[in-house]
């Protein structure tokens, strides 16, 4: 059972920056694709931002440019670095992992951004 645990939420002004970070429980290389999804109350989990086992990265238009998606092997961690922040921002962030016929999920990290 591999598990993936987020941390470095919280609360964070306009304008303002928070890094996250996704420590799974074995090796990313085995995972297909790692990313991050939110999901705001009241609303639906949407995808933010994903990267692939070659490294190729992907990004919701909503938060091109001012996140970015990255990775420390050696540290089996999926980071999410975050700026010019909005308080549309405000989230649970979820770190999601998929091993081709399973996908695995963290706990979430809250987000919130004040004005």
């Amino acid at each position: 059972q591999v598990q993936l645990v987020e941390s470095g939420g919280g609360l964070v002004q306009a304008g303002g920056s928070l890094r996250l970070s996704c420590a799974a429980s074995r090796s990313i290389f085995v995972f297909r694709l790692m990313g991050w999804y939110r999901q705001a109350p009241g609303k639906e989990r949407e995808l933010v931002a994903t990267m692939t086992s070659g490294g190729t990265t992907d990004y919701a238009d909503f938060v091109k440019g001012r996140f970015t998606v990255s990775r420390d092997s050696a540290k089996n961690t999926v980071f999410l670095q975050m700026n010019s922040l909005k308080p549309e921002d405000t989230a649970v962030y979820y770190c999601y992992a998929n091993e081709i016929t399973f996908d695995y999920w963290g706990q979430g990290t809250r987000v919130t951004v004040s004005s």
